[in-house]
C-alpha cells in the first residue's frame, strides 16, 4: 500500500474574475520526490501553483496538505497559513525585494531571524555551497544582480529554513544553459536531500534530469501522470500530450 500524498488536490476548480481557469484538477505530490507540472502555455499550471498557496481560492473541490484541508469552499485558509504550514513558493516573478540587500532579502524569508547573526550559520553556508554568488554579493542590492542571480536568490529564500514543500514556478525561464546547469545541480542536492518539490517547467531536459514524477496539463485538467522516466521514454506520448517529444530539447 502506498503512503499518501503529502500534497493532494481533488477536482479543484479556480476561478478568476469571470475566468474559469483550473476545470477539475486532480494532483498528488508524493512526499520526498520531485513532481513536474508540465503543459503547453496557458494549461493552468501557475494557476494551480497560486491555489495550492490559497493566493487564489479554490472554487470548487478541495486541497490537503498532510492531510488537512488548505484550500476549496470550507477548508480554505490564508497565505500566510498555508507558508506557516511549510509550504514555500518561487513564483514565475521570482518575488525578490529588488531594494533591499541580498542578506536583506534572505533575513525577511527566515520566520525565526530578525537579524543575519540569528540566521543557522551551517545552513546558510550550505546555501552559499550550493550558490556561490550569493556569498560574493551579499551586501549587494538585490536588484542589481543577473536574472540567474535572482533566480538563485528566489530559490534560496525558499530554502533558507527547512521547509516541507517547496513549488517554483519555472526557475530555467530566461536563463542562459550554464545557469540553467548550476541550478538542475542545486535543484539535484535538494532531492538528494529528498526534499519534496513541485516544479512548472518548459525547459524538458531539466524536467527529466529532476524529475520523479509527473503530471500533464491541458486547458485546466490533469491529463496524464505517472512517472516522468515513462514519459521520457515515451516519444509518442509526448508528442500526444505536449506537441514535442523530450529528445528535440536536450
Amino acid at each position: 500500500m502506498s503512503a499518501a500524498p503529502l500534497l493532494s488536490l481533488k477536482g479543484v476548480h479556480t476561478h478568476i474574475g469571470a475566468y474559469h481557469i483550473l476545470h477539475g484538477v486532480d494532483l498528488e505530490v508524493p512526499e520526498g520526490e520531485v513532481t513536474m507540472l508540465l503543459g503547453r502555455n496557458g494549461a493552468g499550471k501557475s494557476t494551480t501553483l497560486r491555489t495550492v498557496m490559497g493566493l487564489w481560492a479554490a472554487s470548487q473541490g478541495r486541497v490537503q496538505f498532510k492531510g488537512q484541508a488548505i484550500g476549496g469552499p470550507g477548508g480554505q485558509r490564508t497565505t500566510p497559513e498555508i507558508a506557516q504550514e511549510g509550504i514555500a513558493y518561487v513564483p514565475e516573478s521570482m518575488g525578490i525585494f529588488a531594494d533591499l540587500s541580498v542578506q536583506e532579502n534572505m533575513l525577511l524569508a527566515a520566520r525565526e531571524a530578525r537579524r543575519a547573526a540569528d540566521l543557522d550559520a551551517a545552513r546558510l553556508d550550505w546555501i552559499f555551497s550550493l550558490f556561490p554568488a550569493l556569498h560574493k554579493f551579499w551586501l549587494y542590492p538585490a536588484g542589481k544582480l543577473s536574472g540567474g542571480q535572482k533566480q538563485m536568490l528566489a530559490v534560496a529564500r525558499a530554502i533558507i529554513e527547512p521547509r516541507a514543500l517547496i513549488l517554483i514556478d519555472e526557475p530555467s525561464k530566461g536563463l542562459a544553459p550554464a545557469i540553467i546547469h548550476n541550478l538542475i545541480a542545486a535543484l539535484q542536492e535538494l532531492k538528494r536531500q529528498r526534499t519534496t518539490l513541485l516544479l512548472v517547467e518548459q525547459n524538458f531536459s531539466m524536467a527529466q534530469a529532476l524529475g520523479d514524477s509527473v503530471a500533464v496539463m491541458d486547458n485546466g485538467r490533469v491529463v496524464h501522470s505517472g512517472r516522468m522516466a515513462d514519459l521520457a521514454a515515451d516519444q509518442a506520448l509526448q508528442q500526444r500530450l505536449l506537441g514535442l517529444s523530450l529528445g528535440a530539447h536536450q
